[in-house]
C-alpha cells in the first residue's frame, strides 16, 4: 500500500512538472517603435528580429508614427497581444513614463530603446551619446577651428539631444570662450525631422547674412535638412557639418564633400544585444545582473537606470573602406556619383 502511494505521488510529480500551465513561459518580445522616418531603424528591427530569432522568441511590434498618444496605446495593445517584455523606442521620454509604470504594475520588464527612459524599472541600452556629441565637435572643430558656428540639435523632446549638446560644448568650450567660435546660434529639431532642420537652418543662414562657417548638426536626417539650406545659397560642399547613424545618404554625402563626417552606432550590434536583454529579464534575471551592465544617470532629472553603453566610431572620407568591410553599405550606395580629384579612396 505504501509502494502504491509513493508511486502516485511520483506519477503526480511528474505530472505537475510536464503540465503546460507550469513549462517555461514562451518569450514574447513587444517592440514599441517611435517611428520608421530614420532608414536606421529597419537595421536595428532586422537585428532584433534575427536575434530572437536564435534565441526562440517571438517578435511583435508597433510603429507610434511620431504620435505620443498612439505610442501609449501601442504599449498597452502590445501588452494585450501578449508581450512578456517590452523594448521601447520612446518618442517622448516623459510623455511614455505611464506605460513604463503600467509595465511596472504589470510584471512586465522593459528595455529603454537607444533613447533614455527615466525610469529604474527600465534597462537602458544605447550608444554613450555624449561622447558622441564630443566625436562630432572634435571632426568639426579639426575642419574649422575658427568662425561662426551653428547648432542644429536633435528633438526636445528626446533626452539624447541635450546629452549630444553637452557633448559637443565640452569640447567647444575653450574655442567659444577664448572667441576662436562664436555660437551663432542653435535650434532643437522637432522629431528630428529633416524638413524642420532645413528651415531652421535657413533661419539660422538669414539671421547670420549666410556668414556661417561650421554647422554642428546631431543625426544625419538634420544634416541633410542642413545641407539643403546651405545648397540654396550656394554654401553646400563650402561649410564643415556633422553627423550621426551613417545614413547611406549621408555616407554618399561625406564621400561627395558635401558632409564632414557621421559618426556610426552599429546599430546591428545595438538590435542584437538589446534582444539579449530583452529575453534574459524575461526569464527573471535582475537588471543589475546583466553581464556587462553599470548604471547612468546622466539624464535631465538624474534618475539612476541599469545601463549599456556602447561605443561609436567616426567616419569621414579618410575611412569610408570601414564600412564596406563591414558590410554596412555598399561600395555602390557610398559611391554613387561621385567623380573628380577629391574622389575618396574607398570610391577608387
Amino acid at each position: 500500500m505504501k509502494r502504491n502511494a509513493m508511486l502516485m505521488t511520483a506519477l503526480l510529480g511528474f505530472s505537475l512538472l510536464s503540465s503546460p500551465a507550469l513549462a517555461q513561459k514562451p518569450v514574447v518580445v513587444g517592440v514599441s517603435w517611435s517611428n520608421f522616418q530614420e532608414e536606421r531603424w529597419k537595421t536595428d528591427e532586422a537585428a532584433i528580429k534575427a536575434q530572437l530569432a536564435k534565441m526562440g522568441a517571438t517578435y511583435i511590434s508597433a510603429d507610434a508614427q511620431s504620435s505620443n498618444e498612439k505610442q501609449l496605446s501601442d504599449i498597452e495593445s502590445l501588452v494585450t497581444r501578449g508581450a512578456t517584455v517590452l523594448i521601447v523606442l520612446a518618442q517622448d521620454s516623459e510623455a511614455v513614463l505611464p506605460a513604463i509604470s503600467k509595465a511596472k504594475a504589470d510584471g512586465i520588464p522593459v528595455v529603454s530603446y537607444d533613447r533614455l527612459i527615466e525610469d529604474p524599472w527600465a534597462f537602458y541600452i544605447s550608444f554613450d551619446n555624449k561622447e558622441v556629441g564630443r566625436l562630432q565637435a572634435k571632426m568639426i572643430l579639426a575642419a574649422k577651428p575658427k568662425g561662426n558656428y551653428a547648432f542644429i540639435k536633435g528633438s526636445p523632446s528626446d533626452p539624447n539631444a541635450a546629452l549630444l549638446y553637452a557633448g559637443q560644448l565640452e569640447v567647444l568650450d575653450k574655442a567659444i570662450k577664448s572667441g576662436a567660435i562664436k555660437n551663432v546660434g542653435s535650434q532643437f529639431t522637432e522629431g528630428w525631422q529633416p524638413e524642420v532642420a532645413q528651415r531652421n537652418m535657413e533661419q539660422l543662414l538669414t539671421a547670420n547674412q549666410n556668414k556661417i562657417d561650421a554647422v554642428v548638426a546631431s543625426n544625419d536626417g538634420t544634416a541633410g535638412g542642413a545641407v539643403a539650406a546651405l545648397a540654396s545659397v550656394g554654401l553646400a560642399g563650402k561649410v564643415p557639418i556633422s553627423g550621426q547613424d551613417a545614413d547611406k545618404a549621408a555616407l554618399n554625402r561625406i564621400a561627395k564633400g558635401l558632409q564632414t563626417g557621421t559618426v556610426w552606432k552599429d546599430s546591428r550590434t545595438l538590435g542584437t544585444e538589446a534582444a539579449k536583454i530583452a529575453v534574459q529579464l524575461a526569464g527573471g534575471t535582475k537588471l543589475a545582473s546583466i553581464a556587462g551592465s553599470g548604471t547612468f544617470n546622466g539624464g535631465p532629472k538624474k534618475v539612476t537606470v541599469n545601463s549599456i553603453l556602447l561605443k561609436p566610431v567616426v567616419i569621414t572620407k579618410s575611412n569610408l573602406g570601414v564600412l564596406i568591410s563591414a558590410k554596412w553599405a555598399t561600395k555602390a550606395e557610398i559611391c554613387n556619383g561621385v567623380t573628380g580629384a577629391l574622389t575618396p579612396a574607398a570610391c577608387k
